[in-house]
């Protein structure tokens, strides 16, 4: 009775290879079925030496018979028409293997009662099964009763024997579930006149598949689908950013696969589907398949080959090369040849460089110039062949590497000095070619005068965190003025070694006071002055140190004593004054005093449009970094200026970290740079965890920059919109709290915003709200039938979140900010939903002038959009001022309790805007798709229809259960599609009668 594998019909695999050529828009497809056969007594020779019960009375003979195909096989026979008691039959031990559920296939004949005239016969047997780990049965083991044997079913039989007339029945009956190693079956006659010509015990299984690049081994299905884990077939590999999940497909419990698979297998990277989605193959020689996935091979590109089938790559020729941004399909490159007819022009100090571009730019269209600078001595006695590398002093515009156009200008060279200037070509490929770059070369020597290196230099008096220097004004010839001075200076050794300081000195002193220096720290610093023939060279270098704790103490209680003693001689006299003055002012006038002394220590917001220089907001608030410490990795952006872009900043002694850069684009005026650098200026002020940070800018090499902290999030609009129900009401609060936090401290320091909206507010990685974009001021543009706030250049920004007086009067307050927080409120609590839609800017002023206001999003608690409407009172003296802000979310926060409670369906206050936003139900779209798509949950499609759900009827009916099962897990997701689902219901609900 071994297991025996029972022939699959040879047509049944071709005819469902076509069907799946066919059809291959069907969902469900079927395909392959095998039966492991655990008994066949059709088969059996022998005696099958079953038991009888009673023993003493057996009725069941086991006899030789011929089947229906006239095949000898082992018959079981029993005829006890005139006896009503029961007779057993039990198999022998049947192990079950791996399977759960088990098909019995009997075929029997069974007399027909009417003809043997009796009253106790009977036309139906009963079949049962007994669950054992062994074999275990012994004549009188298990008990020969219904319990513990599990009845299957009666059997009857479809047709009955008569004279002259035999014919056979063959019925298929199922056991589940099924436990333990292994069971018996056992037939059970109560006046039954039958023959038992064959039994067939057999289980079906999937059979070994591969299909989609995936292989399914042997399944045996355990329920009612089996879900079958496959690997990739050889050469196939799931493509990079899929999920890492094995593919997977179903095993129905007929023993047929169920479906298409769910396989993310794709052929790798130099192979190609075969003929059909079984296997792969390897790309030919002098063809390549660079990424994986349904690509087919391709001829290499220009200058490349492969060397072996299979390729991912194709390797360029000798002295050719692909950069490492190149794609791969990109042909193989080489660097260019040299720049042509270098042309100079001296200026005094400086000289301009002037060139032509290369014959041969080597096929690539990313050419860049660099200049080098050599010194080679003086006019008079230049140093043949010994030439050194020009110093830091020596500075270029637009740059001294990366340039994109042939000119250069470079100034702070010495008088009458021979230099020798190199113009190297370069591209993308240059790194990686053996040879030096192509260059050319041209002399050139300085003539006027720039002023002598400052001498003198020393400390006059220091404290803790500052250094008072002066110097020697230096002599110049040719009747030339110092025009300023430039200082630069950085701690000796340690922490900020070499990453230098800089600070710009008025001709009309030959002294500074440089302050916050670190306490008892040795700092090196040198001078250098300019006149109108440029910089000279910095002077040598003086090193100082800070004074350490106490000994500034130490000094200021010997000046307090010794003034002390002085001012016990004249205590009387100032005694008598002091009491004759306090009693001339009244209470009033020392209130005012004492609140103009506080007013003196707060630090206040300075305009950098107030000073004459804009450059010299730009130096005392903010910090020059060089630019060697910034690596730009990627343009994530664009502003009004140029591109945003994020990069690393690595200054020495410091850990490296993530900035957000904003450069500023070539061509630019005077003015453009002046408003570029002025919203540096007006950051370098602000300290505030809520407030975007500030960390440098570069302004002596192009292209200028600003570097600020990076927010990885992005801003908080977009940000909001990708994550659509995503966070619970208490994040929300949380991000508010931030966001009002910010805008307390801008109100404390008198800066009055304009344009705050979630679009202007960054996120990092641990949700924290920080405001940004401190740009230029608007103006109201005044004709104009569409008002809004237009910016010096031009750049338009809507009024959906401008106060009413800030539009009609141009009133910018932090009231006027208010109002803007509270539409910020209602764009967060709604997941960046465009405040008043889609209404026009005329639409929605003429609705704020009728008090009109914003309805609550949904879900959104009522005490927070009661505090919205508080920001938008007409009167601004009524909105809140932003530490009330803070308090109440603060309380909101500790009172979690209150953020629950939602305002009553079709309720509101203050007159708010009829939402134009209400999900559309399903009876107004006309396929399950199309209502996904309008409800903004199109990312459900392909499991929708996965799950059955193609038909708006069927999903009408589902519930919170079926789209967990769909995969719908996120509760604002759910919400928004139970909520379309129910307004159908409501609409298709019969009306209900009232009496």
């Amino acid at each position: 009775m071994g297991g025996q594998r029972a022939p699959v019909a040879p047509g049944r695999a071709s005819s469902c290879r076509l069907l799946v050529l066919l059809l291959p828009l069907l969902l469900l497809t079927r395909c392959g079925a095998e039966e492991e056969v655990l008994v066949n007594t059709k088969l059996e020779t022998s005696d099958l030496r079953w038991t009888n019960h009673p023993a003493e009375d057996s009725q069941w003979e086991e006899l030789s018979g011929v089947d229906d195909e006239s095949n000898s096989v082992r018959t079981y026979e029993i005829c006890t028409r005139n006896s009503p008691s029961s007779y057993w039959l039990r198999t022998r031990w049947i192990p079950r293997g791996a399977a759960t559920t088990l098909y019995v296939e009997i075929r029997f004949t069974m007399v027909e009662c009417a003809s043997l005239n009796s009253r106790h016969c009977k036309e139906t047997f009963n079949l049962y099964y007994y669950l054992s780990d062994s074999d275990e049965a012994t004549p009188t083991h298990p008990s020969w009763m219904e319990n513990p044997y599990t009845k299957v079913s009666t059997v009857a039989a479809d047709h009955l024997m008569t004279r002259g007339e035999r014919r056979s029945n063959v019925k298929v009956l199922r056991l589940e579930p099924l436990k333990g190693a292994g069971l018996y079956l056992a037939f059970r006659s109560e006046g039954a006149c039958m023959a038992l010509l064959s039994v067939r015990v057999f289980y079906r299984k999937c059979p070994p598949l591969q299909r989609a690049f995936a292989s399914f081994p042997e399944t045996v299905p355990h329920s009612l689908v089996e879900q079958a884990q496959g690997v990739c077939v050889e050469n196939a590999v799931t493509p990079p950013g899929e999920q890492s999940r094995p593919p997977s497909m179903l095993c129905g419990e007929d023993g047929q696969w169920v479906g298409q698979p769910t396989s993310s297998c794709a052929c790798r990277p130099g192979y190609e589907a075969g003929e059909t989605d079984v296997r792969c193959r390897a790309c030919p020689s002098g063809q390549f398949k660079a990424g994986s996935g349904p690509g087919v091979c391709g001829p290499c590109p220009d200058r490349s080959n492969t060397l072996i089938p299979g390729s991912a790559y194709c390797l360029c020729h000798h002295g050719y090369h692909r950069a490492d941004s190149d794609p791969p399909h990109a042909a193989c490159t080489r660097p260019p040849s040299s720049p042509r007819s270098i042309v100079s022009q001296i200026n005094d100090s400086s000289v301009t460089l002037e060139w032509s571009e290369p014959l041969d730019r080597g096929g690539r269209v990313d050419l860049v110039y660099r200049v080098l600078c050599s010194i080679c001595g003086t006019a008079s006695k230049a140093l043949v062949g010994s030439c050194s590398p020009c110093d830091d002093s020596v500075l270029y515009r637009p740059a001294q590497r990366g340039l994109t156009q042939r000119r250069v200008t470079v100034w702070g060279l010495r008088p009458q000095t021979k230099y020798t200037f190199t113009v190297q070509s370069l591209s993308g490929v240059s790194a990686l070619s053996q040879s030096e770059p192509a260059s050319d070369r041209v002399n050139v020597t300085t003539s006027r005068d720039v002023p002598p290196p400052v001498s003198g230099l020393k400390r006059v008096a220091a404290s803790e965190s500052s250094l008072s220097l002066e110097w020697n004004v230096p002599v110049l010839q040719n009747q030339f003025i110092v025009l300023d001075y430039q200082l630069r200076y950085s701690p000796k050794e340690g922490e900020g070694a070499g990453q230098w300081q800089w600070q710009y000195v008025s001709s009309r002193s030959s002294s500074v006071v440089v302050s916050g220096l670190q306490r008892a720290v040795r700092y090196q610093v040198q001078v250098r002055a300019r006149s109108q023939a440029g910089y000279g060279s910095f002077g040598p270098e003086g090193s100082f140190n800070t004074l350490p704790d106490g000994v500034g103490s130490h000094l200021v209680v010997t000046a307090v004593l010794v003034s002390m003693g002085i001012l016990m001689l004249i205590a009387t006299a100032i005694l008598a004054l002091y009491c004759y003055r306090r009693r001339v002012k009244d209470s009033e006038q020392s209130d005012k005093s004492r609140h103009y002394q506080m007013g003196q220590t707060m630090k206040v917001y300075i305009d950098p449009f107030t000073y004459e220089d804009p450059n010299e907001a730009v130096r005392e608030f903010t910090k020059e970094i060089e630019a060697s410490f910034v690596k730009i990795e990627e343009v994530i952006g664009a502003g009004e200026f140029g591109e945003v872009c994020r990069g690393r900043l690595r200054v020495p002694g410091r850990k490296e970290n993530y900035v957000a850069i904003k450069t500023l684009k070539g061509g630019y005026t005077d003015k453009q740079r002046r408003d570029f650098l002025s919203e540096a200026s007006i950051m370098g002020q602000f300290q505030h965890p809520n407030i975007i940070h500030l960390e440098g800018v570069i302004t002596t090499s192009c292209p200028v920059m600003i570097l600020t902290e990076f927010m990885e999030n992005g801003a908080l609009d977009s940000f909001l919109r990708v994550n659509d129900g995503q966070f619970t009401t208490i994040q929300l609060v949380g991000m508010l709290r931030g966001i009002a936090a910010g805008m307390k401290y801008l109100s404390v320091m008198s800066f009055v915003h304009r344009d705050l909206a979630a679009r202007n507010i960054l996120v990092n990685s641990n949700l924290v709200c920080k405001v940004s974009d401190f740009g230029l001021s608007r103006f109201l543009t005044e004709n104009s039938s569409d008002p809004t706030y237009t910016s010096s250049l031009g750049g338009k920004i809507p009024i959906r979140w401008t106060a009413p007086e800030a539009i009609a009067y141009r009133k910018f307050t932090s009231a006027s900010d208010g109002w803007s927080y509270g539409i910020v409120m209602w764009e967060v609590m709604s997941y960046g939903e465009r405040p008043y839609w889609d209404m026009s800017n005329q639409d929605v002023i003429n609705a704020i002038e009728q008090d009109y206001r914003l309805p609550p999003p949904p879900e959104c608690p009522s005490s927070l959009h009661s505090l919205m409407l508080d920001c938008w009172q007409k009167e601004r003296a009524n909105r809140p001022r932003f530490c009330d802000v803070v308090s109440a979310l603060d309380r909101l926060i500790r009172n979690p309790a209150s953020l629950k409670v939602t305002l009553p369906e079709g309720r509101s206050v203050s007159q708010p805007l009829l939402d134009q936003r209400v999900p559309p139900s399903l009876s107004s779209c006309g396929s399950v798709s199309e209502w996904l798509r309008a409800i903004k949950m199109e990312r459900y499609e392909p499991s929708f229809i996965q799950s059955g759900f193609t038909s708006l009827e069927v999903v009408s009916q589902l519930n919170t259960d079926d789209l967990l099962r769909v995969g719908v897990t996120l509760a604002g997701h759910q919400k928004k599609i139970l909520s379309s689902i129910q307004t159908f219901r409501v609409h298709k609900a019969p009306p209900t009668l009232l009496y």
